[in-house]
């Protein structure tokens, strides 16, 4: 018999065999698979559906703040104001799975409305309250008015308008942090002439825009907790920005995973090793990322996303704009740190004609964004982001009080002091 026939013999057996075997194994065990993947296909429909319901079951609110000509705060104090929306309280397992509740967030918000800048919070109204009361302890003088929303003012229409918009994304990983006003030297308290913030020159653009023409810019934020999986240890949960933040620092350093230094081994005469080493060396600018990583994890941390929209008439729609709004985030990065670029699945990939027939897919995305911004969604679905980690210190720097040297005309101010009436007037 030759080595074909034995092969063939071969096949023929295993195919008389273990093809029954095989089909009756999987008509037997089917309906189990068939049951797990329903199951999974289930479990997310059921928790789009209760969290839906229980999102649209909470009252909203947008709150206005408008500022007083003096006021001569350092962004310590919106740090400290920030710490208020820190609530890591997300419900235990039977509201999570069958009410739907989850984290509280709320969305800073800088906007520009034919030039007129303000400033937005975006939150529940069921912690409204809690919030006036921190703005007035940290902020003298400031007035706060409850508003309609701005957002649900525009709609969408293709043959009036055009839309741009991006969600900014970091440019180095997670742990490394953006520049803040502690490098600014803010948080010294120098005197405002000699003070330079870097939201000045964002309030400035945002003072530029036009009519016919508004840029809103909102940082949607919740408490960041320990509850992401542990990589290669899917029933462990740890907080992976921490863990980022070590290996990087280690990674610097030239530690090991016990963070111990492995430096250059040291030798005897003889050219033996002598157990001993070198600690390694590192330049200013390893050691100023070093400390900067160390600080950063030492404050309170949230999960961040952030959007930037621009709408105007199309007759006023104006390119520079764009540039306006992505160059003004510079301010906050830093070549050796972190900084932000546009990302997100809006405009960015529709640079050529020919990706998009008669505006089709730009239209739709314009509809999109202007959803997502209006429902303040980043979290969750339907149009759900992959968060940024930033920290307190990160977020004052980004959305904080400017005093006297933002002298921006059409960034509106109480007019006046306000103060008590004296206490021996007349009834």
């Amino acid at each position: 018999m030759t080595l074909d026939q034995i092969f063939a013999s071969a096949v023929a057996t295993f195919k008389s065999v273990m093809t029954p075997m095989v089909v009756n194994y999987v008509v037997t065990f089917s309906p189990i698979f068939l049951a797990i993947i329903l199951a999974r296909i289930f479990w997310d429909l059921w928790m789009r559906y209760v969290r839906a319901r229980f999102f649209f079951s909470q009252k909203y609110a947008v709150i206005e703040v408008r500022l007083p000509k003096d006021l001569y705060k350092s962004p310590l104090a919106m740090e400290l104001f920030l710490n208020i929306f820190h609530n890591p309280v997300d419900g235990n397992w039977y509201k999570q799975i069958w009410l739907g509740e989850t984290r509280p967030w709320a969305s800073l918000e800088l906007v520009s409305i034919e030039g007129q800048v303000k400033f937005f919070i975006w939150l529940r109204e069921s912690v409204k309250n809690n919030v006036q009361t921190a703005l007035y302890a940290n902020f003298p003088g400031i007035e706060v008015f409850e508003k309609d929303d701005y957002a649900r003012s525009v709609v969408f229409d293709k043959d009036q308008m055009k839309v741009w918009a991006t969600d900014f994304v970091f440019t180095k990983p997670n742990p490394y942090p953006i520049k803040t006003y502690v490098d600014y030297g803010l948080d010294k308290d120098p005197k405002e002439e000699f003070k330079v913030d870097p939201i000045v020159p964002l309030l400035e653009y945002l003072g530029s825009v036009g009519p016919n023409q508004q840029v809103w810019i909102q940082y949607i934020i919740r408490c960041h907790k320990k509850d992401q999986r542990k990589p290669g240890h899917w029933w462990k949960k740890t907080d992976l920005w921490k863990d980022e933040s070590e290996a990087e620092v280690n990674k610097i350093l030239m530690r090991d995973k016990d963070s111990k230094v492995s430096g250059e081994q040291i030798f005897n005469k003889e050219g033996e090793p002598t157990g001993f080493t070198k600690s390694p060396t590192i330049s200013k600018g390893e050691q100023a990322i070093v400390e900067a990583l160390e600080r950063s994890v030492t404050k309170q941390a949230f999960d961040a996303g952030i959007r930037a929209v621009y709408v105007a008439k199309k007759d006023f729609f104006n390119p520079g704009n764009i540039g306006g709004i992505i160059g003004n985030f510079k301010h906050f990065s830093s070549e050796h740190l972190n900084g932000f670029k546009p990302g997100g699945p809006w405009m960015g990939n529709l640079e050529y004609p020919w990706q998009d027939y008669k505006d089709i897919r730009r239209n739709r995305l314009s509809k999109w964004a202007l959803m997502a911004y209006k429902r303040r969604s980043y979290f969750f679905p339907p149009f759900q982001g992959k968060p940024m980690v930033l920290n307190a210190e990160e977020l004052a720097t980004l959305f904080h009080f400017p005093g006297a040297v933002a002298s921006t005309p059409t960034l509106e101010r109480v007019p006046s002091k306000k103060s008590e009436a004296p206490a021996n007037l007349p009834v």
